[in-house]
């Protein structure tokens, strides 16, 4: 295999990858909308830095690299904002079959 090969199976690789980090972030964030409902019925508030401080401090945690721990923070730093977006989303925006689930299209 050559140098170009090579290239092309990692890109592969990394298009694979892609793939999964889609549909994690899409079940993920079907999560959220469903935190999000409930936060309203509760009467909650919907920011919680607690809540992100403890999950920025956990995955912190888990790296492993190569990722610095601060790369990571600023990737979760931006995962949590867009969750918390969508916790803001009335239900009637979001429709009612907006479920978490492994289906990228949900």
């Amino acid at each position: 295999m050559n140098a170009a090969e090579r290239i092309a199976a990692l890109r592969a690789e990394i298009d694979t990858v892609d793939e999964d980090l889609v549909r994690l972030l899409n079940r993920r964030a079907g999560w959220a909308l469903k935190i999000g409902r409930s936060k309203r019925a509760m009467g909650l508030r919907i920011y919680e830095p607690e809540r992100e401080s403890e999950i920025i401090a956990r995955v912190g945690r888990l790296n492993g690299g190569p990722l610095s721990r601060a790369a990571l923070q600023r990737l979760f730093e931006r995962i949590i904002d867009e969750s918390r977006s969508l916790e803001r989303v009335p239900e009637e925006s979001t429709g009612s079959d907006a479920q978490p689930s492994g289906n990228s299209a949900s």
